[in-house]
């Protein structure tokens, strides 16, 4: 099909109404299209609304439009980003250059003017693994926690009772934060070689972390001798000593409710988390 020079395109032409703003009206367009790519690489709408925001407020910051962008607009919003009064933290930084690198544009991020990925870990020095000893002082806070506020008299004994099992669940399978939260009590199942941990054997982790442009895979983690006190832990949560204390835990097969849903987010671990700590 012939294009013809000054002929509006279909799609930005309204009957009756002329062509207002057209720079605007292409780079909506380009945005509306866009997800529609991402989509069919199999990246999620979270990442898609995500990435679609980095762009949009990259044209915002160098006023200009893709077709216009340069390598120098690039370096002025990264550095404005990693120079801000919070700071993005590099991997976010990371995030936001591959946002814009993947734009359907002109490329303006390159490998001279973007934070590399050469590290599986990210953390930063001053963060580390727990020690035993200090893993040890947050389990038994937890556990005090949940005393303090039966003592009390105060519903909020519950939570904090789903919330210490929950970590301790999530230390000794290895679980990540998505991982925990998604986690159901049918995805608990036993392990033929190991009769003495019953239906806790293994767990079968259905939303793992997946790789590039793929969605959750699938995991089992098997329980070990060194964490065998998780069964014990386990054993009591799921009998109506624990989970079924919820009057929303008939809603979903969620390991852990919440006092107004079946399940839980991670938001929650995080505050508690942060609380216990």
């Amino acid at each position: 099909m012939s294009i013809e020079p000054g002929r509006i395109p279909v799609f930005l032409n309204t009957e009756n109404v002329g062509l207002l703003r057209a720079e605007d009206r292409v780079f909506e367009a380009m945005l509306d299209d866009w997800p529609a790519q991402m989509l069919a690489r199999g990246l999620s709408s979270a990442s898609i609304k995500s990435s679609c925001s980095v762009v949009e407020r990259f044209q915002e910051h160098s006023n200009e439009y893709p077709w216009t962008w340069s390598a120098h607009n690039a370096d002025e919003f990264l550095a404005d980003r990693r120079s801000s009064e919070k700071g993005l933290a590099l991997p976010t930084l990371r995030a936001n250059a591959g946002a814009i690198k993947a734009d359907i544009s002109v490329q303006v991020v390159l490998e001279w003017n973007s934070p590399r990925h050469t590290l599986d870990e990210a953390m930063p020095p001053r963060g580390r693994a727990f020690t035993k000893s200090v893993l040890q002082t947050f389990f038994h806070t937890a556990d005090d926690l949940i005393d303090t506020e039966f003592a009390k008299r105060s519903k909020r004994w519950l939570p904090a009772l789903r919330d210490s099992t929950a970590f301790k669940g999530a230390y000794a399978y290895g679980l990540r934060r998505r991982e925990l939260t998604m986690l159901e009590y049918v995805d608990l199942g036993p392990n033929p070689h190991v009769e003495q941990f019953g239906r806790f054997g293994a767990d079968q982790v259905r939303c793992a972390k997946g790789t590039k442009g793929s969605g959750p895979r699938r995991r089992t983690v098997l329980t070990v001798p060194e964490f065998d006190w998780a069964v014990g832990q386990l054993e009591y949560w799921l009998p109506p000593d624990g989970r079924k204390r919820f009057a929303t835990a008939d809603r979903s097969a969620s390991m852990w409710p919440s006092e107004r849903s079946g399940s839980t987010v991670y938001r929650n671990f995080d505050q508690a988390f942060q609380r216990i700590r």
